[in-house]
C-alpha cells in the first residue's frame, strides 16, 4: 500500500495541466447524466461514458462508428473498485495491479453482472484498469463511478495524444473534453487476460509482463476478447506501406519513416527514435502531422523483432492492413 501511495503522489507532482476542478465537476456531471466525455491518459485520450449506464456505453460506439464485437475498457480508481466488479479476482490479477497499476496494463477478468453486456460486447469478462494520470484520477475519484472508455477517435482510425487530434476526429461532434496536453505514452495499453490456464497478451503495449504468452484473434464476426483486435487500426487516412532496408515504392510522393534503415536520396526521409519508448510516444503525432499533407503514401521501416518492440510492431502492422 505505501508503494501505491508513493506512486499515486509521483503522478500528481509529474502531472500539472490546466485542467480546473470546476472542469472536472463539469465533466463528472456529464458523466453522471448519461453524456459523453474525452479524458486524457497516459497512453491515449479515451472517450468515456459512465460504465453502469447501458445507454450511455451505446453513445461510444455510435459516435466512433464501432461494431458491439469490439469490447471497452473500465477504467477505475483504485483496486479496491476493480474487485467490486470482477466477478473473480485470482491471485496473479492482484499481484498484477500491484505492481503496474496505475498504469498502462488492462486486466481482462469475468466480470459482475453490475457491468452491461454493451461494455463487455456480450462477454462474460471485463477489462479493467488505473489510468497513470492526474486528470483522469481526479476526474474517476470526483465521479465516483467506473468510465468505460475506448480510444478518442473515429473507428480503425489513428488513436488521439493530444486534444488537437481528439477535435480533429470529430470535428463538431467533440464532447466536452479536458486537455490534459500530450500521452506521455502514447500508445494504448498492454491487454492480458487473467485465465486458470495462466496470463495471455490479448493486445500488446509498452508494459510487458513476463510469464505471459501472446495470443492473436483472427478477425470475425464475433465478440473480440479485447480492443484493438481488428486487422485494419491505428490506421491514418494515408496509404501506409511497411518496408525492410529502404525498399520504397518507385512511385508516388510519399514520406520514409525509419529508426534505423538508411535515409532516402528520391524520397522525404524523418527520423524516429531508436528507443522503442520513445518511438512509441511520437509515432502517433508524427502519422497524424504527415496524414495532413496529402501524400500518396508513408513508408516505414519495420522496426527489431524483439519483445520491448511489439506493440509498435503490431500498431504498424495494423496500420498497413
Amino acid at each position: 500500500m505505501a508503494k501505491r501511495a508513493r506512486r499515486m503522489a509521483q503522478i500528481c507532482e509529474n502531472y500539472r495541466y490546466m485542467v480546473t476542478p470546476a472542469e472536472i465537476q463539469e465533466a463528472a456531471k456529464i458523466l453522471r447524466s448519461g453524456g459523453l466525455v474525452v479524458f486524457p491518459t497516459e497512453t491515449v485520450y479515451g472517450l468515456g461514458a459512465n460504465a453502469l449506464d447501458a445507454a450511455a456505453v451505446r453513445k461510444i460506439y455510435e459516435l466512433k462508428g464501432r461494431p458491439s464485437s469490439s469490447p471497452l475498457i473500465v477504467h477505475v480508481a483504485s483496486v479496491a473498485e476493480a474487485r467490486k466488479l470482477a466477478a473473480e479476482w485470482p491471485e496473479e490479477a492482484e499481484q498484477l495491479a500491484h505492481d503496474y497499476w496505475p498504469g498502462p496494463l488492462t486486466l481482462v477478468v469475468p466480470k459482475r453482472s453490475i457491468i452491461p453486456d454493451e461494455v463487455t460486447a456480450g462477454l462474460q469478462t471485463v477489462g479493467l484498469r488505473i489510468p497513470r494520470h492526474a486528470v483522469a484520477l481526479d476526474l474517476l475519484r470526483v465521479v465516483d463511478l467506473p468510465i468505460a472508455a475506448p480510444s478518442a477517435n473515429r473507428f480503425t482510425q489513428l488513436s488521439s495524444t493530444t486534444a488537437a487530434h481528439v477535435r480533429e476526429a470529430f470535428g463538431e461532434q467533440t464532447p466536452f473534453l479536458l486537455d490534459g496536453g500530450a500521452s506521455e505514452i502514447g500508445l494504448e495499453s498492454t491487454v492480458i487476460a487473467v485465465t486458470k490456464d495462466g496470463l495471455e497478451v490479448l493486445r500488446p503495449g509498452m508494459a510487458l509482463v513476463r510469464n505471459a504468452i501472446s495470443t492473436i484473434d483472427e478477425e470475425s464476426q464475433q465478440a473480440h476478447r479485447a480492443p484493438g483486435q481488428h486487422k485494419k487500426h491505428y490506421s491514418p487516412r494515408t496509404r501506409v506501406i511497411l518496408v525492410n532496408a529502404g525498399r520504397l515504392p518507385k512511385e508516388g510522393h510519399g514520406v520514409y519513416l525509419s529508426s534505423a534503415g538508411p535515409s532516402s536520396k528520391h524520397f522525404p526521409s524523418q527520423p524516429m527514435p531508436t528507443n522503442a519508448v520513445d518511438y512509441a510516444k511520437c509515432l502517433y503525432q508524427v502519422l497524424h502531422e504527415l496524414d495532413s499533407k496529402n501524400l500518396d503514401w508513408i513508408a516505414i521501416e519495420m522496426p527489431p523483432k524483439t519483445p520491448e518492440w511489439a506493440a509498435i510492431r503490431d500498431r504498424l502492422t495494423r496500420a498497413a492492413y
